[in-house]
């Protein structure tokens, strides 16, 4: 129970001020006349004074109020290393009950787990959430078990009392830890890009390591093994194998006694791209779609083109001067037997053999193929006469015969059932208002996949693989009437884009392929193939578990799944036989960039409140009452400040001068000072 006094005047402030001066003139003046009174009259006016004030006793019936101590309680991936889990959760139970035991005093529990994603541990915002539910004047102490790695330090709130860190971890803990600095996104293939690696030991490591073994693998490949020094950086140049997305993993083997191995090992994913894709374009001749190709491929700002159109054949003879025929003579021994390998893709548009490229360079235009090369034969009405290009030694690559027939008949493009499949050609728009074309070589398939056909369902547009390399026939020189809109037009752009990126093996153009694209740790699994049915794909997850998941098809060609992985690290897939792999979660994973325990991180907070470290090797420390503004922490010893708090159940107010007492006193007091008066 509490009192205490406070005025309630019956009058402005100013009035009774005015009231008090007048009395004071008054009473000043009863003085200065002698009159013996003057001190009752002074009392009388004093009384009316304090009745017009109105003082009020007011009484407060209330009820004490717990303090409350907040235990923060890490529960983070790097609180599971070694034994601080346990000895988390023996130092909660100890001081759940010693706090207990103090009487008056209640313990909030804060479980502080990983943020989302890679944030780490974010034991500010928890301690913030905490102290928003609890009021701040009850507040007696903050103390924190953890290792001390908070990764929310910027958000620190203020505190109303002392905060303490219990810290787990052992002074002899060490750990080996591997990161991978300036890794790009990107890289141009071919050419090195330079990583810098590190690996360094932190704590009580053992004395003399100076090197160590280091395994790389690309895409899950065996790994090959370096000797490289620990504590300095080391500049690794790297070539990517292939376009599309490379996976490059880094591992460094667990040593007896370090922390963990989660941090041994790092993942680096880089998309290979080309710098410039090199495209020699020969034409037999000028037609009214010569420049189609050219056209396509100029738009192309990777592309470097090389053209050469032949205006006049060998066996032509009118006398023109030979400089008034060309710029520059056909270097064909530079080009199709010197620098042949220099280029991505070979395009021969209506080209007949005319003797100017002599066997033995189409010989070596058939091994450029076989060794990873790609040609491409957009044929017109040559391809079915006797100085065709399968008349020669090409024709050892080429995926189709020709009957020597030229079908001068309209007809529409028709994309086959294969062709549906076939990333080349699926999805298309608007196939059914295509435009069609005027002509076409009739042709018989001997390899490969028919992806369109033509008049009467005969081949029109046919892909293979020969060896390392790949072959088109386009059995039309038609395509350009689509770039014309002739009747509607069609997908010419796209159509020949596409088909010229799949003969530069660009990976998003593959008809047999696995890939998976990550959103956190959630995996969406495509599988593209030109088989109706695929089986499931095996996932083999970073801790060896196999796991069979069935594949649905989504369109035609293209199958998905999805899985959730639990794990960071490299998730391999198998499907028939095309493997893919994929790297989940970030190569340095906050929880383990560092993984000895410290109060560095805190210490800013722990200095500001008074509050002290102390690590829970060296026992538990007591619990003693602190005044606030002292030091809250000593040897052995940590500190709350009791808030003395209260809880106000009711309030009773008594007037202290009622009407009747201030009548009675008033009017004494001015009787006494009458009769006094009167007397003299």
């Amino acid at each position: 129970m509490s009192g205490q006094i406070f005025f309630d005047p019956l009058v402005p402030l100013w009035v009774l001020i005015l009231l008090a001066v007048l009395c004071a003139v008054g009473i000043s003046f009863a003085l200065w006349r002698g009159l013996s009174g003057w001190a009752f009259r002074a009392l009388a006016g004093l009384v009316i004074l304090l009745a017009l004030a109105a003082p009020v006793l007011q009484v407060e019936n209330r009820a004490a109020l717990s303090d409350i101590v907040l235990l923060l309680v890490d529960q983070s991936a790097s609180q599971r290393l070694s034994d601080r889990e346990s000895q988390t959760e023996e130092a909660a139970k100890l001081l759940s009950t010693r706090i207990s035991n103090r009487g008056n005093t209640e313990l909030r529990r804060i479980n502080v787990t990983d943020g989302i994603g890679d944030a780490g541990t974010e034991m500010m915002q928890a301690l913030a959430d905490g102290l928003a539910q609890e009021p701040r004047g009850r507040i007696a102490g903050v103390i924190a078990l953890s290792d001390g790695l908070v990764h929310d330090m910027d958000r620190m709130p203020d505190v109303p009392a002392p905060v303490h860190l219990l810290h787990t971890g052992r002074a002899a803990d060490w750990d080996r830890r591997l990161s991978v600095r300036n890794a790009p996104a990107f890289a141009i293939l071919g050419e090195p890009v330079t990583l810098t690696l590190r690996i360094e030991d932190s704590g009580a490591a053992p004395v003399g390591a100076e090197e160590v073994s280091m395994d790389i693998s690309v895409d899950g490949a065996e790994p090959d093994r370096y000797i490289v020094p620990i504590g300095r950086d080391i500049e690794l140049p790297v070539t990517l194998p292939h376009g599309g997305r490379n996976v490059i993993q880094f591992a460094v083997a667990a040593e007896e006694g370090e922390l963990t191995n989660r941090n041994n090992a790092a993942l680096v994913q880089i998309n290979g791209v080309r710098d410039r894709l090199r495209v020699l374009l020969v034409s037999g001749e000028p037609y009214s779609g010569g420049r189609t190709w050219r056209n396509l491929l100029k738009s192309d700002a990777s592309v470097d083109l090389v053209h050469f159109t032949i205006l006049r054949p060998p066996e032509k003879q009118d006398g023109v001067p030979v400089s008034e025929l060309s710029l520059i003579a056909f270097p064909t021994r530079e080009l199709f037997l010197e620098k042949i390998d220099d280029f991505d893709l070979i395009i021969f548009d209506r080209y007949q053999r005319r003797g100017i490229l002599p066997s033995i360079y189409l010989e070596n235009v058939a091994s450029y193929v076989r060794e990873g090369g790609a040609v491409l034969v957009a044929a017109g009405p040559d391809y079915a006469t006797a100085n065709s290009l399968y008349r020669s030694p090409i024709s050892q690559i080429l995926p189709a015969s020709p009957t020597a027939r030229v079908l001068d008949e309209e007809f529409r493009p028709v994309i086959s059932e294969l062709g549906a499949r076939h990333p080349v050609t699926t999805g298309l728009p608007d196939q059914e208002v295509w435009g069609p074309w005027l002509r076409q070589v009739d042709v018989i398939p001997d390899a490969g996949t028919v992806l369109m056909t033509g008049y009467e369902d005969r081949p029109l547009l046919i892909l293979n693989r020969v060896e390392k390399g790949r072959v088109a026939l386009l059995a039309s020189d038609h395509a350009w009437l689509w770039a014309r809109g002739y009747q509607g037009g069609g997908p010419q752009m796209e159509l020949l884009r596409r088909l010229a990126h799949w003969m530069m093996g660009e990976p998003e153009l593959e008809e047999e392929a696995l890939w998976a694209e990550a959103t956190g740790q959630s995996v969406r699994i495509i599988r593209r193939s030109l088989n109706k049915n695929v089986g499931p794909v095996t996932i083999t997850t970073p801790s060896k578990e196999i796991i069979e998941l069935p594949l649905k098809e989504v369109e035609p060609g293209r199958f998905e799944a999805t899985y959730d992985g639990a794990d960071i690290g490299l998730y391999r897939l198998v499907n028939d036989n095309e493997k893919a792999v994929i790297g989940l979660g970030p190569a340095a994973p906050k929880e383990f960039i560092s993984t000895i325990a410290t109060s560095d991180d805190m210490v800013r907070l722990i200095d500001a409140r008074r509050g002290g470290v102390f690590a829970l090797e060296d026992g538990m420390p007591s619990v003693r009452n602190v005044r606030e503004g002292r030091p809250a922490a000593g040897r052995d010893w940590i500190g709350l400040t009791p808030r003395k708090a209260f809880e106000t159940l009711d309030i009773a107010r008594t007037p202290l001068l009622p009407a009747w007492l201030v009548l009675f006193l008033t009017g004494a007091l001015i009787l006494v000072a009458w009769m006094r008066e009167g007397r003299r």
